[in-house]
């Protein structure tokens, strides 16, 4: 049995809620700033808090009983939103653009709204349930490319540090970041001398944000 905590209540949020409950008897909290939400997440046998998502996480890592596993589902890049609420005071971080050239290197840059840039193996829209196979995807039956957390983590750019939090797949079609992988990325942000590429990605999608620290 796992614990683990679920960012946002929309409809990816109860999907992965759903998802877990099916899969096992894990322990899904749920965390949302809608307390409607709270009626659909404890009827599909989850338990709802009514909170800031970001705060929240960061909250709970900070206690004694951190959960086991953080699925991500909010249109926020959770990982570089916990580092820069987590940093200690005396730094201050800076949001920088994801370079040009970096871009061009990787599968089907899409641009965010807050200078975040998602990449994807795929240019369609994947199955709910993938199961994220090894070899061979699941909606087209072709070959799948080399694993997208591995590619990012190979990025060389100037003077950026290419960090990686890698996605693990809990249950089909639903992914999660361990704690620990987020503290050692701290640890690397904090100790590069120079920009950083932080990145969230699984075997077929990511996100990467740059950022430098002063």
């Amino acid at each position: 049995m796992s614990d683990i905590l679920v960012l946002g209540a929309g409809k990816f949020g109860l999907q992965a809620l759903r998802a877990l409950r099916h899969h096992s008897k894990n322990r899904v909290t749920v965390v949302d700033t809608d307390p409607e939400r709270g009626i659909e997440v404890t009827e599909s046998g989850g338990q709802f808090t009514f909170a800031d998502s970001i705060l929240f996480l960061s909250e709970s890592l900070k206690g004694a009983d951190p959960p086991d596993w953080i699925v991500p589902a909010v249109p926020l890049h959770v990982a570089f939103e916990w580092v820069r609420t987590t940093l200690p005071e005396e730094i201050s971080l800076e949001i920088q653009a994801v370079p040009d050239r970096v871009k061009e290197e990787l599968p089907h840059p899409m641009p965010g709204t807050d200078g975040q840039v998602y990449v994807s193996h795929a240019d369609f829209i994947c199955p709910d349930d993938c199961p994220e196979p090894a070899d061979i995807c699941t909606y087209t039956g072709k070959t799948r490319e080399p694993n997208l957390y591995e590619i990012l983590a190979r990025l060389q750019f100037e003077d950026y540090t290419s960090v990686v939090v890698r996605s693990r797949q809990l249950a089909p079609g639903v992914g999660g970041i361990s704690p620990n992988d987020l503290f050692t990325a701290l640890g690397e942000i904090v100790g590069s001398r120079g920009p950083v590429l932080l990145s969230t990605a699984c075997k077929c999608h990511g996100v990467i944000q740059a950022l430098r620290l002063t």
